[in-house]
């Protein structure tokens, strides 16, 4: 059976890659990632069949940044959906327009901290300011919660940081960068394993390519579900 910790990132060219993926992993997966890679390869119509026919919970990552106006028309679009997860930067007017745009409905916001795949040398070229990068992404998951998101996006190497500010009580902690034992990297660069993120205080982990690269991704969601404490 699935276990909604395991957040599958559909990150495949099409709708009917993505759709083909999901018919091979069956009952293993219960919750999806679909992001921008996919949004003119028919993404949002993906999500919709999966939530809508298949019974699946639905994260859409569009990582939304733009003036307040915007964001909040943006979300209240996307919100009608009645799917469970939205990104935007965790910037604090971006998230408390999206907050607005999704007033009513049941769409969590999650605000984007430091995304896994810069390190501080990333941060230098895009003259963010000094500083440990850990102290950085603390720092903006805690006002992305005073701005009122439901939850963050960070990597697993901050969970238990992030987990122990008095204003993550009750709210969502999502981890990308994790991988599975021997798995490669990627592009990634703050990594952990599944089970190290869930102890570390993650309520939901990100998995993409080592499930839909892998020979068959069923037994790779399954053993990265053995893994979880």
């Amino acid at each position: 059976m699935s276990d909604d910790r395991l957040i599958v990132a559909i990150d495949l060219p099409n709708a009917l890659a993505g759709l083909e993926l999901t018919q091979r992993l069956g009952d293993s997966v219960s919750f999806y990632k679909i992001g921008l890679g996919m949004l003119t390869g028919g993404g949002l119509a993906l999500a919709n069949e999966l939530k809508d026919e298949h019974g699946k919970r639905i994260f859409l990552d569009m990582k939304l940044f733009d003036i307040g106006a915007t964001v909040e028309a943006a979300v209240r679009g996307l919100a009608q959906f009645d799917h469970d997860f939205l990104t935007v930067h965790g910037d604090p007017q971006v998230v408390r327009a999206a907050k607005e745009g999704a007033s009513g409905t049941n769409l969590k916001i999650l605000g984007v901290t430091i995304l896994t795949s810069l390190d501080r040398s990333d941060l230098d070229d895009g003259c963010i300011k000094a500083g440990d990068l850990r102290e950085i992404t603390l720092e903006r998951a805690a006002k992305a919660f005073e701005a009122g998101a439901d939850g963050v996006i960070a990597s697993p190497q901050e969970a238990a940081m992030i987990r122990a500010l008095p204003e993550a009580a009750g709210r969502l902690i999502v981890t990308p960068g994790v991988r599975p034992s021997g798995s490669a990297l990627g592009d990634q660069k703050r990594v952990s394993t599944p089970a190290s993120a869930i102890g570390d205080g993650a309520d939901h982990i990100v998995v993409g390519r080592p499930v839909w690269q892998a020979s068959n991704p069923r037994d790779a969601a399954q053993a990265i579900l053995a893994e979880l404490p």
